[in-house]
């Protein structure tokens, strides 16, 4: 790990989200808000300002001191470019997460965000001890499910009117990746 953070490309790093990323968050969403239109839920006027990105990064800070998530964010020099998160983590005898990530439509294709998924399901197993993670799709997102493909996930189920996106609920291909077989001290 660098200062800039742990590199996934060429000039390309992912590092913890921090406080001070609010107005760099809010305007890589912004600037990717029809590219990522199709594929999430509608959002409030106030998720891409930095404002509503500072409440969301406290609410990720929160939910990581508690074990409960982890979001990253990719970046160069110049900007965020996209993130990847695990949430949604379940203790007991399921030790899973929910993984999910974006990349910039700019940066498409080159490899970085499975570098990403990668990296989040270390994070997922070494600072979490987290069995599996699982993450879903809609049908048509051919380029996320090679992403996921690519990161060792096998595709396990489909999931009827699974998440409201776009203001309608819609069916997702659920993936997971088991992580480990070793056996928690506690559960």
């Amino acid at each position: 790990m660098t200062n800039d953070g742990i590199a996934l490309a060429t000039e390309v790093w992912t590092r913890p989200v921090q406080e001070g990323d609010s107005r760099d968050l809010a305007a890589a969403y912004l600037r990717n808000r029809e590219h990522l239109r199709p594929w999430e839920p509608l959002r409030p006027q106030w998720f891409y300002t930095a404002s509503g990105q500072a409440n969301v990064i406290r609410r990720r800070t929160a939910e990581h001191e508690r074990g409960a998530g982890s979001q990253w964010v990719i970046r160069t020099r110049e900007r965020i470019i996209g993130s990847v998160s695990i949430n949604n983590i379940v203790r007991g005898p399921l030790l899973s997460g929910s993984l999910g990530y974006w990349i910039d439509a700019d940066f498409q294709g080159r490899g970085i965000i499975t570098n990403a998924v990668e990296h989040m399901l270390w994070v997922a197993r070494s600072s979490f001890g987290l069995h599996r993670v699982e993450a879903g799709t809609l049908p048509g997102n051919t380029a996320s499910q090679r992403v996921l493909a690519k990161a060792g996930f096998t595709r396990f189920g489909l999931a009827e009117n699974y998440l409201l996106i776009q203001g309608a609920w819609q069916d997702h291909v659920l993936f997971q990746k088991i992580l480990h077989d070793d056996l928690p001290e506690v559960l």
